[in-house]
């Protein structure tokens, strides 16, 4: 197996396992929150959908498909739209709604994207410094694991709400 192929896959599970906690739910059930804080299905994965987004299409030099394919337009969101979610409050988490088709679709989108680009990955393209703001600077390497952790947790956190839900 090669990097690429590795990379590749652990983009493709974010996919699965993200599909998996939102198919056949209703705008609802991917709005509940287990309490005032927490994080709803919806918002968990429009955020890792975000992130890979924006994160991928940065180390790409591309515009994010966000807003190139006019995924922030047919959201409609109360938020700006380069918001990725980092930090967001209890309410600004209550302001993602929407159906599991428009979810599914932007992450859709964002997989096929972000899987076009790391299939041609090389082992030397890892090391690339893409983020400067930092000691030491993030490699690509670094930045693509950074979005496969960050992703898959957030898509065992959407899983873990949809249980609930199922439960209740």
């Amino acid at each position: 197996m090669t990097s690429a192929e590795l990379i590749a896959d652990a983009f493709e599970r974010i996919r699965e396992a993200a599909r998996d906690a939102v198919e056949g739910l209703g705008p609802d059930q991917l709005s509940f929150r287990v309490d005032a804080e927490a994080n709803s299905i919806a918002w968990l994965v429009w955020h890792l959908t975000r992130v890979q987004d924006d994160h991928v299409a940065a180390v790409v030099g591309v515009p994010q498909v966000w807003m190139s394919s006019g995924w922030s337009t047919r959201f409609a969101l109360p938020l700006d739209e380069e918001d990725t979610g980092y930090g967001h409050r209890s309410e600004q988490v209550s302001a993602v709604r929407c159906s599991a088709e428009l979810l599914l679709g932007y992450l859709d989108a964002v997989s096929a994207a972000t899987l076009e680009f790391v299939q041609h990955l090389a082992d030397g393209d890892l090391d690339r410094i893409v983020d400067e703001r930092f000691d030491p600077p993030v490699t690509m390497g670094v930045r693509l694991v950074s979005v496969i952790s960050d992703d898959l947790q957030h898509a065992g956190q959407a899983a873990y709400v949809r249980g609930v839900i199922e439960r209740a």
